[in-house]
């Protein structure tokens, strides 16, 4: 007699589970798909973090030499540009790390999974949030800039610089959302090299381009401030076509196609989700910076100038700890679209527990020396006092930042952000409530600096209930 060689139903699930997974994995996974899914953890990270700190620092060295640049055409310009660069940061902030964070997390977890021809169609979805949102901020900004630069105080020759820088810049916002979205493409395969090589090259073109078009060369006689909104256009329109040129090229693991494929509304409205999220978290760190600067105030200009010197190391703190906590959740997305709980898991620790390290070292050397960074902008003394008192203050729990910053882009990969905005907005309700009990009490205005420390731990713990609970891993 024959032995069956007919399975029971039951007996077959596990078999056609694990044929399924095979058949959706290409034979030769891509290198960085495999450097992600299989390599150490902590070195992976570290390998993606340096290219990935590059590129958010050389982008605000960008913006800081732009300024500079505009600031030796006299203080009019300085003033009016000033008041729209803070717009221009804020677009480039929600276009590269709320919504282009969750292009880059969902590219990561569709190439884990290994449906790279799904993940290639992404290529085109950054082009369709893109224009459309480049659009909308263009008409918004047309429309509503030189009142809202008037509401900011601006008046004279420095609104009607302002006016005219915003309404360049601005015009082209639709390269701005582009190039960042097709950044979040790339980056969502686990190449940082290529946008190193973009952004830094950008740069290095930006440099002269802008200096040319602001004071003239060879007999040009330039534009004044305006000209450097029009060489950031260039450096953003040259950069949008060298990523699309990779993508479209199919120089890398990805390969989208050359017409436009039929497109879903529902990925798209799932990045929105989660780029809406996002912004909020990025936007209430520079309102909780702003409603703690306005309370300073009122101390009077050294106390501000102290509280400023200070405070702009902890600006350096969102592209430090963005550079850990963008490759985390890169490799978070792959491992879960793998299938792989558990080194997904292992990732969000591990990350936290860098960004926690690098932030928290930073933040004790900063309260154990203060003098030597509060002195790179003023020797005066009460602002040296004031400065210093913030650092000791609040360096010791910058590393609370750096577990809510990794733990803000552990719920981009995991797509549970709920957390995170919570804790965002705690952070920012903390800042509001201790500035004005300090205002009611008509105490020192240093003791604002104890409600930004209690607002850096409340953004960390109050973040981490989802990766101990483990939801979103399942």
């Amino acid at each position: 007699m024959q032995a069956s060689c007919v399975l029971s139903p039951q007996a077959r699930k596990p078999l056609d589970e694990a044929c399924s997974k095979a058949r959706a994995r290409p034979l030769e996974a891509d290198a960085r798909t495999h450097m992600l899914l299989a390599k150490p953890i902590a070195p992976t990270i570290l390998r993606l973090a340096v290219p990935n700190s590059t590129v958010m620092i050389v982008q605000i060295l960008i913006g800081l030499l732009e300024v500079y640049f505009v600031s030796r055409t006299g203080v009019d310009a300085l003033a009016g540009v000033s008041a729209v660069f803070p717009l221009v940061s804020l677009v480039v902030a929600i276009a590269q790390g709320a919504l282009g964070g969750g292009i880059v997390t969902t590219v990561a977890r569709v190439l884990g999974a290994g449906r790279i021809g799904e993940a290639s169609e992404y290529a085109w979805y950054a082009v369709l949030l893109g224009v459309p949102l480049g659009l909308a901020t263009t008409a918004v900004m047309v429309a509503l800039g030189p009142t809202l630069y008037a509401h900011m105080g601006v008046s004279g020759n420095a609104l009607e610089i302002a006016a005219s820088y915003s309404l360049i810049i601005f015009s082209g916002a639709t390269v701005i959302w582009l190039f960042n979205l097709l950044m979040a493409v790339v980056r969502g395969t686990g190449n940082l090299q290529v946008p190193v090589i973009v952004v830094c090259g950008g740069g290095l073109m930006l440099v002269p381009l802008s200096q040319a078009l602001i004071f003239g060369a060879f007999g040009y006689q330039g534009l004044g401030p305006s000209g450097g909104a029009v060489a950031m256009l260039a450096y953003y329109a040259l950069g949008t076509l060298a990523y699309a040129a990779y993508l479209w090229g199919r120089f890398g693991v990805l390969k989208p196609s050359i017409r436009v494929p039929r497109l879903s509304l529902v990925p798209a409205l799932a990045i929105l989700r989660v780029g809406g999220m996002s912004a909020v978290v990025s936007s209430t760190t520079n309102l909780t910076l702003a409603i703690v600067t306005a309370y300073v105030a009122t101390g009077g200009v050294e106390a501000l100038a102290g509280y400023g010197a200070g405070s702009r190391l902890e600006f350096l703190l969102v592209p430090l700890a963005y550079g850990v906590g963008g490759p985390v959740g890169i490799v978070i997305s792959a491992n879960l679209g793998a299938g792989q709980v558990e080194r997904a898991v292992k990732a969000s620790w591990i990350g936290v527990l860098m960004a926690f390290a690098l932030t928290e070292s930073i933040g004790l050397t900063a309260a154990a020396f203060p003098k030597a960074w509060i002195g790179l902008f003023s020797q005066d003394p009460s602002v040296l006092q004031v400065g210093a008192e913030y650092l000791h203050r609040v360096g010791p729990f910058f590393g609370f930042f750096g577990i809510g910053y990794a733990l803000y882009c552990v719920g981009q990969a995991t797509r549970r952000m709920e957390a995170s905005v919570l804790a965002a907005l705690l952070r920012a309700a903390i800042a509001v409530l201790g500035g004005f009990v300090v205002v009611w009490l008509k105490a020192d205005v240093t003791w604002n600096f104890i409600a930004v420390a209690l607002g850096m731990v409340a953004f960390g713990l109050f973040a981490l209930p989802p990766l101990i609970n483990r939801s979103g891993y399942e």
